[in-house]
């Protein structure tokens, strides 16, 4: 007996009516059926709660479907509309789905597999973006406690870098000017320093000169007589033995 193709579809379209309550869609009855069902992700369209600071939007489209003459032998044929949220490549990826969900159901009617399988793939889709956003919110969550941790911790100290501080904080707090001034104090002088600083040193030898009735303009100071004044090699052990004797020439 031949199958009645016209009334295996027609029984098909009131049994999708009652599944989905009001949410198919019929485009038209002649010559052959064409309606349309939506589906969407559990998350699409909802509000954020107290607790949650935002929620990510969900998936959503409409399957479109068309019956051949001789479905469900031969495959019907579908589209999609109004697609929301979808990411490049997702509408050839649904497709794909649904034409792979055809081959396994030719023969008897699908609509309800076909529907259910477009669902599945979309929720998958769906957990991936999911996935991934939450993936860069932790990632960016741990930058920023990385990034306080390193407040805490300072910063690595090596033994260039503590010279480089010391010798600019020394140089702020005058404490370079002050060991300069310091070591300036306590350093040996030269005797042409001695004879520099102590004016009682010329002083007397211009006194002797005088009294010598010598004209002070004539006296001449050879400074370099005094430069390594410091550098030479007093004997003065013996100056100071009461027993010495100096050797008679």
């Amino acid at each position: 007996m031949e199958r009645n193709y016209r009334e295996d579809q027609t029984n098909e379209i009131e049994a999708l009516d009652s599944i989905y309550c009001g949410e198919l869609e019929v485009l038209a009855s002649e010559p052959l059926h064409r309606f349309k069902l939506p589906i969407a992700t559990t998350d699409y369209g909802l509000e954020p709660t107290e607790e949650e600071e935002e929620v990510m939007e969900g998936l959503c489209c409409k399957l479109v479907f068309s019956y051949t003459e001789r479905y469900p032998d031969t495959a019907p044929l579908v589209e999609i509309e109004d697609p929301e949220n979808f990411r490049e490549g997702y509408e050839e990826g649904l497709l794909e789905n649904i034409q792979e969900t055809i081959k396994e159901n030719i023969g008897i009617e699908m609509i309800f597999s076909l529907v259910s399988s477009a669902q599945e793939w979309l929720n998958c889709k769906y957990d991936e973006l999911k996935s991934a956003a939450d993936s860069e919110k932790e990632a960016a969550l741990r930058a920023k406690e990385e990034e306080e941790r390193k407040k805490f911790e300072g910063t690595r100290v090596t033994v260039e870098s503590f010279m480089t501080w010391k010798t600019k904080f020394e140089l702020d707090m005058g404490i370079t000017e002050r060991k300069e001034k310091i070591l300036g104090e306590t350093r040996k002088l030269t005797g042409k320093e001695l004879f520099m600083q102590d004016n009682t040193l010329n002083e007397s030898d211009l006194k002797f000169l005088m009294d010598a009735g010598e004209p002070i303009e004539n006296v001449r100071i050879d400074e370099t007589l005094f430069q390594n004044i410091e550098d030479l090699e007093l004997d003065s052990e013996d100056d100071d033995d009461e027993d010495y004797v100096p050797d008679e020439k």
